[in-house]
């Protein structure tokens, strides 16, 4: 982390020199106060990037800082470019001159002690900033409804025949506050019930911080269904632990309510408990468990020693828990026996690249394991990049629906 903060502060150093090359028309580049002005904000933007991934704060707060420290950063990293361009024109041209010889009824002339900057790449480079922010901005809207089907094999070496071959859904974070587009939400409903599951998982975050917000909802997230049942967990945004309240008898009521809804909308809510799914006499199990996350400041209400009972005879077991930092934290060293974890919470931060190959996001930095399938022994975590939105924008990490096919046997990178 220390290096990173020094590069960061030489990019911040360079750019400010880049800044300087501009016009002289531009006074207040020029100025004291500018430079002071503008290394306090780097190094308290630096601060903040620090403090919210280190620190225990809100996962929106955290989400939103880093995105728009990210956002910061791309101007910087498109602007210096083309400093640095101008940079190496500036030394070759100087190079060129030093080394050549002058006729001899030429005067020699003492080269200049700086080549002053290209006042036109400079201000490329202010546009080369501001285009990908621009682009960003108008792409981000367009993907908050941009529902992408992602389909897998799900291989578990003591499934039960009777099993191998059913399909599983996922879905992960709904946000039903942030939502402003009924048809767009009824769409991605539709498309995941096109997928004709088996049975769906929905793994937390069904609010952002009231039971309110589904009013308008509520009757679409119904048609949510599946033969062998949709089992749900609860998410960090579902307690009302982000809101103030005037009382505690407030936030309890906005939580039962919450409790509720899953229950009207025909969804099994595992709280720190399980169900044994049964086919042709053979069973599995599908367990659930409260909140539990590493980085939060929150209480832990996860407990899996409860999810866990009366299990040991189950063949598999798969857990739906809503924070990926469960996995690594808890489930994988205490709690050997989970075959398979399905989690959602970071949002792949809503902004990246993914591709069937490749993924990459400014969230990894915070969360060892945030978008895709996971793997540590025979153990496996899937990360659901999320249904809905906390903030309105999402590039390159387009809201998910997630098919999984049980497969009998060992996975092939095993």
């Amino acid at each position: 982390m220390t290096l990173f903060i020094v590069i960061l502060l030489i990019i911040d150093v360079y750019v400010l020199s880049g800044l300087r090359g501009l016009p002289k028309k531009w006074r207040f580049l020029h100025k004291k106060w500018f430079i002071a002005a503008y290394l306090v904000f780097s190094v308290l933007l630096i601060a903040g990037l620090v403090t919210v991934t280190f620190v225990k704060v809100g996962f929106a707060l955290r989400l939103s800082y880093i995105v728009f420290f990210f956002l910061e950063l791309v101007f910087k990293a498109s602007f210096g470019l083309f400093i640095l361009l101008d940079d190496l024109r500036r030394t070759s041209l100087y190079i060129i001159k030093k080394n050549q010889r002058p006729a001899p009824s030429e005067e020699i002339q003492p080269a200049p002690l700086a080549i002053p900057r290209s006042q036109f790449l400079m201000k490329a480079g202010l546009l080369a900033g501001t285009i990908p922010l621009a682009a960003l901005k108008i792409n981000m809207k367009s993907g908050l409804y941009d529902y992408h089907v992602k389909r897998y094999k799900l291989y578990l070496p003591n499934l039960p025949k009777a099993f191998d071959g059913i399909k599983l859904g996922q879905i992960s974070d709904i946000h039903s506050g942030s939502f402003y587009n009924k048809k767009a939400v009824l769409g991605g409903v539709e498309m995941l019930m096109r997928e004709k599951a088996d049975i769906i998982f929905f793994t937390g975050d069904l609010v952002n911080f009231y039971s309110n917000e589904l009013r308008e909802y509520q009757d679409i997230f119904s048609k949510v269904r599946a033969p062998l049942g949709v089992f749900s967990s609860l998410g960090n945004h579902d307690y009302g632990d982000y809101s103030n309240w005037p009382n505690l008898a407030a936030k309890k009521q906005n939580f039962d309510n919450i409790i509720t809804a899953h229950k009207n909308m025909g969804w099994d809510l595992l709280r720190n408990e399980n169900r044994r799914l049964k086919i042709n006499g053979e069973e599995i199990g599908i367990l659930g468990v409260e909140n539990w996350g590493q980085l939060s400041r929150f209480p832990k209400y996860g407990r899996m020693d409860l999810a866990v009972k009366n299990t040991d005879d189950l063949p598999v077991k798969l857990l739906l828990s809503h924070d990926p930092s469960h996995w690594r934290a808890q489930v994988l060293p205490h709690y050997k026996q989970i075959d398979a974890m399905f989690s959602g919470h970071t949002h792949g931060m809503q902004l990246g690249v993914r591709t069937e190959n490749f993924q990459w996001s400014p969230i990894e930095y915070v969360y060892n394991e945030w978008a895709g399938f996971y793997h540590e022994g025979p153990q496996q975590l899937y990360v659901n990049v999320g249904y809905g939105f906390l903030f309105p924008g999402r590039v390159g990490i387009l809201p998910e629906i997630t098919i999984f096919e049980l497969k009998a046997g060992a996975a092939p990178h095993v």
